[in-house]
């Protein structure tokens, strides 16, 4: 009988070791299983953080920084040919990001915004955007290892734009899952090579029955092209060119495909002092026929375009941009400044450019101006200007507000691409 008791204790301890040796070798197997599927997206969520509370008396969303591991898919949504729509970018974010396991979606945005370039006397090139909207939640969006042949990048994101409510704060982890779509949306940002790019309303179209603006999103059809969105294109921008004739030349392989139901055109700038408003138009150079935009075709102002030269008369090329044509615009728009969205902004931006030949004496005289056009001091009462900033591409560093709290150190944030390090004023 003991002899049976020591059998049965021996095959029991040998069946519990089996079960515990399989039971490791499951969990181990799980493991890797979630690293290789969700270990760039365990870190970015693991790094997500609120930064200001919103204030809804005032109008103003939440801000929250993300440090975004790993490449996010990029390459691989490039090598499949981009996006064509807002929904087939939907679709490959759904199954390559959250696995088909967390819907996303694309919001809406009416991008009424200024940005300009110019220089200190040091000679550190400047890059000034505001981003003009209503009040959302934003995201300072950190890409730091996006692979090879790509770079790091400082972009802001409007979590609007991935489908986070704008009246309530960013929780829940399949929120936070889901806002790992953020690097494929941001409105602006530079890279560490010194360019910087933004992205702004045009009011471009004539047909009434799509919103009150009669507004038409770019949607260029060359078969012999690849295909990408608004948003996207930017992301292409920051990640894998250092200049602007990198990204101009990079930008004519793609159709454009405008977000959001909404046209755009942009404005990109390098640590060269070059600088370029990109802008998709009609080729009788009028919209009155321009119903679906499909006959757009690019064009390039750079900032030494002998268009700017009866404006100004002096060394330094800088440029700026609010919310109208500016390619041929008095043709355009048949001479009638009153007709050119955001001309107001437009003329005391150059004003104060002009005042010094664009030369500013540093990243807040630069911010000064952005806070001149803000909504609050240029339109109070009708929205808000979200955020803005001043990339300083020469030294590679970034000077950042949100919710016009220009005054409010606390809230003005500096990133130095040499540190990596995001810190406040205060």
């Amino acid at each position: 009988m003991e002899k049976i008791k020591n059998l049965w204790s021996k095959l029991w301890f040998r069946i519990l070791s089996i079960s515990l040796a399989v039971f490791l070798l499951i969990v181990i197997a799980l493991s890797i299983t979630i690293s290789c599927l969700w270990g760039d997206v365990i870190g970015t969520v693991a790094s997500f953080k609120q930064l200001q509370t919103r204030n809804d008396e005032r109008e103003e969303g939440s801000v929250y920084r993300m440090d975004v591991k790993g490449g996010f898919y990029f390459d691989k949504f490039l090598a499949n040919g981009g996006a064509s729509n807002d929904t087939e970018l939907i679709q490959f974010i759904t199954s390559n990001i959250t696995k088909g396991l967390i819907d996303v979606k694309i919001g809406e945005s009416d991008v009424n915004c200024s940005a300009f370039l110019a220089k200190t006397p040091e000679n550190d090139m400047l890059f000034a955007r505001n981003y003009d909207f209503q009040k959302t939640n934003l995201c300072i969006t950190l890409c730091e290892n996006p692979g090879k042949g790509r770079y790091k990048s400082f972009s802001t994101v409007d979590l609007n734009y991935v489908g986070m409510d704008p009246d309530k704060d960013v929780e829940g982890l399949m929120n936070k899952i889901t806002c790992f779509a953020a690097p494929f949306a941001p409105l602006d940002g530079m890279n560490e090579k010194g360019l910087s790019c933004g992205i702004f309303m045009s009011y471009q179209g004539n047909d009434l029955s799509l919103n009150d603006s009669g507004t038409v999103a770019t949607d260029q059809k060359d078969a012999s092209k690849k295909n990408i969105t608004s948003t996207t294109m930017q992301r292409m921008i920051l990640d894998y060119c250092a200049t602007v004739d990198e990204a101009v030349e990079m930008i004519k392989n793609f159709n454009l495909h405008d977000s959001a139901k909404s046209s755009f055109h942009y404005m990109i700038a390098d640590a060269n002092g070059k600088s370029a408003i990109l802008e998709w138009i009609p080729e009788n150079g009028t919209d009155l026929t321009d119903n679906d935009g499909s006959a757009r075709r690019l064009s390039v102002i750079y900032n030494d375009d002998p268009t700017y030269d009866e404006l100004r008369n002096d060394g330094f090329k800088y440029q700026w941009i609010t919310n109208f044509i500016v390619t041929d615009h008095d043709d355009y728009y048949e001479g009638d400044n009153n007709a050119k969205p955001g001309w107001d902004r437009y003329e005391r931006i150059y004003e104060r450019l002009k005042e010094t030949d664009g030369v500013l004496k540093d990243e807040k005289a630069a911010m000064d101006i952005l806070k001149e056009v803000g909504r609050r001091t240029w339109n109070p009462g009708h929205a808000i200007t979200v955020h803005s900033v001043v990339y300083n591409l020469t030294d590679k560093t970034v000077r950042w507000v949100a919710n016009e709290n220009y005054d409010d150190f606390s809230k003005t944030y500096i990133y130095s691409f040499e540190t990596g390090k995001l810190t406040t004023l205060a």
